[in-house]
């Protein structure tokens, strides 16, 4: 009992010792951004309150701890400009009939940093499925799952550029002339589903 009471202690410092070494070096969570005093508190505003796009952005700010504010001229604000899904068939069976289709979410919005600049960019997510149409059911309900799915990475991609802009500015990359001079940013995704 007593080298188990003496061990306790050592194993506490060691996982203390461990925990400081992590918050010091920056690390964080994969998922997680912090970002600047400029944008930290940030207005939001869209094309359509009440989409699926708006609702995954705002989950994501509050997941990183971001406060969404009033929209005010001396606030960053995040505009969400368009959310749109497009499909394209890739492949075909012998008798005509798709067997590989391919989703597109294609994603635009306007970040606004006071005494910096507006600037607008695009994110689009990429999904590949087979289809089967004797399960045509079954197959409507997984496009559905994939739109969401991508629908949620673009509101991450989103959350990611908003991170970049932090260094950029952390580190005094980004002045009102670099930011309008940036061309327009497109992130993408792509993935393959069976």
């Amino acid at each position: 009992m007593k080298s188990l009471l003496s061990a306790f202690p050592t194993k506490l410092s060691i996982v203390l010792l461990l925990a400081g070494t992590l918050s010091a070096c920056g690390f964080h969570f994969r998922g997680s951004y912090q970002l600047p005093e400029e944008i930290s508190d940030i207005s939001m505003t869209s094309y359509d309150q009440y989409s699926s796009l708006t609702r995954a952005v705002k989950n994501q700010l509050r997941l990183n701890g971001i406060t969404t504010v009033t929209p005010a001229e001396n606030v960053s604000n995040i505009h969400l400009m368009s959310g749109s899904l497009g499909e394209r068939t890739i492949s075909l069976y012998q008798n005509g009939q798709a067997a590989e289709k391919e989703l597109t979410y294609s994603a635009s919005y306007r970040v606004t940093i006071p005494e910096i600049g507006t600037k607008t960019f695009t994110t689009t997510a990429y999904r590949t499925y087979l289809t089967n149409p004797q399960t045509a059911l079954a197959k409507s309900v997984e496009e559905e799952m994939l739109e969401q799915e991508m629908v949620e990475q673009s509101a991450i991609q989103i959350i990611r550029q908003m991170a970049r802009l932090k260094y950029q500015l952390e580190h005094n990359e980004l002045t009102a002339e670099e930011f309008d001079e940036l061309s327009e940013s497109k992130t993408s995704e792509q993935e393959t589903l069976n």
